[in-house]
């Protein structure tokens, strides 16, 4: 599972230097698939739930599942890349928001906030404690900083299928929920909003906005517990490299 996630890993990685304004998603789309399929794997969207694309792209107030279009990136917009890819049988499934150009103060905060849910989420992934630990500590830490936390949409386990139990809200009470065990793998992924929580889905059955039309962020890692600790399978190292980004969370 580690090499599959890492298979997403490195797309991400060759993506982020082309995600830039000017930059077409449909054509990202495609390199997507060429690179994937050129590591010896398969896209692990492509089909799914009759999905028409490599990468879910979604823009600014799009949360999740946004497909790509033909519109060019603009500056100033984020951009959740969210990909998945099947290797050897196994799923790997996460996803970045990057920033296109000069980036707002405020959304540049939503992102850094985002991604620290994310790992404050991962840290509780430990024997012993509870989905809802780790769902609290993400909760907790986006509203603590004034953002709305999604609900109708949740990480999930992950395995030989893209989505498996148990489903892992971004919400929660300490203490509830499934206990941890060894050897469990899930995809853990904060969907913060800059404003409501509150989200609709636009006509094309795909795409999630936020009702105030305000942004939003996504990251996602895939997460296992190895010796009763999180072991992040997935990488954003290859992100970082192409950015030249070194102050990482």
């Amino acid at each position: 599972m580690r090499d599959a996630a890492r298979v997403v890993s490195r797309t991400l990685g060759m993506l982020a230097a082309e995600i830039k304004p000017g930059a077409v998603p449909t054509r990202l789309d495609k390199m997507a698939e060429e690179y994937i399929r050129e590591q010896g794997a398969i896209p692990g969207f492509l089909g799914l739930y009759d999905c028409p694309s490599t990468l879910l792209i979604s823009r600014n107030e799009t949360v999740v599942h946004g497909l790509p279009i033909a519109k060019p990136l603009e500056d100033g917009d984020i951009v959740s890349v969210d990909c998945g890819a099947i290797l050897n049988g196994y799923y790997g499934d996460h996803a970045y928001t990057f920033e296109v150009g000069e980036v707002a103060e405020e959304t540049k905060q939503l992102l850094k906030v985002t991604k620290e849910c994310l790992y404050k989420g991962i840290e509780q992934l430990r024997t012993g404690n509870r989905m809802g630990d780790l769902s609290y500590a993400i909760q907790k830490h986006a509203e603590d900083h004034g953002y709305g936390v999604v609900r109708e949409l949740v990480g999930h386990g992950l395995g030989k299928s893209m989505h498996e139990d148990p489903q892992v809200p971004n919400y929660g009470r300490q203490g509830r929920g499934k206990k941890f065990q060894e050897g469990l793998v899930i995809a853990i992924e904060p969907m913060i909003t800059m404003g409501t929580h509150r989200i609709k889905q636009l006509s094309d059955g795909w795409t999630i906005n936020t009702v105030d039309g305000k942004p939003a962020a996504h990251f996602e890692h895939d997460v296992a517990i190895v010796d009763g600790k999180p072991d992040i399978l997935s990488t954003f190292d290859y992100i970082y490299e192409a950015l030249g980004i070194t102050e990482t969370v």
